[in-house]
């Protein structure tokens, strides 16, 4: 995994910050193999229940904005998708099979 440990941190404090418990951050993509270089910060976070869509929105820009300023606005992909609920998008299905969790709330 190809991130520091105050990268970690900071998202376990945005995630604590943004959502409720239940909460699982994983981080999939090139950041998961030791073997590339560079690329963006992907993040898969699963909610443990469905949210309104207003609430999803305020609580994903929350998510971000702390990331960013945490972060120095490195670049970050987020992907929300709630446990236990069936999810067709492809890039859920490649988060949950190839991603590390990095953070709980």
């Amino acid at each position: 995994m190809r991130l520091q440990p105050n990268e970690v941190n900071a998202i376990a404090q945005a995630a604590q910050d943004a959502f409720t418990p239940g909460t699982a951050v994983f981080l999939f993509g090139s950041r998961v193999d030791d073997s590339k270089r560079g690329g963006d910060i992907d993040l898969l976070v699963e909610i443990p229940a469905a949210l309104p869509p207003a609430e999803l929105v305020r609580r994903r820009t929350r998510f971000v904005s702390r990331l960013y300023r945490l972060l120095d606005e490195q670049r970050i992909d987020v992907v929300i998708a709630t446990q236990d609920q069936q999810d067709s998008r492809a890039v859920v299905a490649t988060a949950k099979r190839e991603g590390l969790q990095v953070a709980q709330v």
